[in-house]
């Protein structure tokens, strides 16, 4: 069992952290790393790795115009391919490490799409996942936004889908199911700081909606952050 605990640094930094130490606990002549939602504003930065760690970093999301527009827009990624996620090329336990921030709440077959990224994991591998949470007051009130407003208040791509798995306990249980270690955990409320001059109105709804519901649905964080490890296998023959 882990601690829900508040990170110590933004999702940025704790991806590119954890990435590093995985180079030095793994010595690697290059590390592959798969960057799901690479179309987002947010998430893991390539370039705040160290220069020794040399890396191959493949991008995929959804394709839209806005995120492709993004997408292109970048220079830290070796490939990219956008498209359904249910079908892009993601050969079986090809990367080292998966990192998805912000990506599964926004999604369509949101576990369907987490097993392919588990496929696509090495053993041993690490997949690091940031989302905002559904089962949270933030979570319900923008959830009650309509498409359109939300785009333009919170300049969202496109709507959040929010299926069940994008949630601290949703993503628990999903890593029960599939045998894999919850390593670390994390909750902030970075998102709903992030909205701007809409912030303060975002917040004042949120600790409403959890006055009402006496808690259970909590205004103390908008977004958890996990880091999970997928087990050793021995008779595995590694790619």
């Amino acid at each position: 069992m882990t601690d829900l605990r508040t990170p110590p640094v933004n999702d940025g930094d704790l991806f590119s952290e954890r990435v590093r130490q995985y180079s030095y606990e793994k010595p690697l002549r290059q590390l592959a790393i798969l960057l799901a939602g690479c179309g987002g504003t947010y998430g893991f930065d390539p370039d705040k790795l160290n220069s020794h760690v040399e890396r191959h970093v493949t991008g995929i999301d959804v394709d839209t115009p806005v995120l492709r527009a993004r997408t292109e827009d970048r220079a830290d990624l070796d490939c990219w391919h956008l498209g359904d996620l249910r079908t892009v090329p993601l050969p079986p336990r090809t990367f080292h490490v998966v990192c998805v921030p912000f990506l599964i709440e926004r999604i369509p077959h949101a576990e369907l799409t987490l097993d392919r990224f588990i496929a696509a994991l090495k053993p041993g591998g690490l997949l690091l996942v940031r989302f905002r949470d559904r089962d949270t007051a933030f979570g319900f009130v923008e959830r009650l936004i309509p498409g359109p407003l939300r785009r333009r208040l919170l300049g969202e791509s496109a709507p959040s889908v929010y299926e069940p798995v994008a949630s601290y306990k949703g993503i628990h249980l999903y890593c029960v199911m599939r045998g894999l270690m919850v390593a670390e955990e994390y909750v902030s409320r970075d998102t709903a700081a992030h909205h701007g001059p809409w912030s303060g109105l975002l917040t004042a709804a949120a600790r409403l909606v959890a006055a009402c519901t006496g808690g259970r649905l909590p205004a103390d964080h908008s977004e958890v952050t996990f880091v999970i490890r997928k087990p050793e296998n021995r008779f595995a023959r590694l790619l």
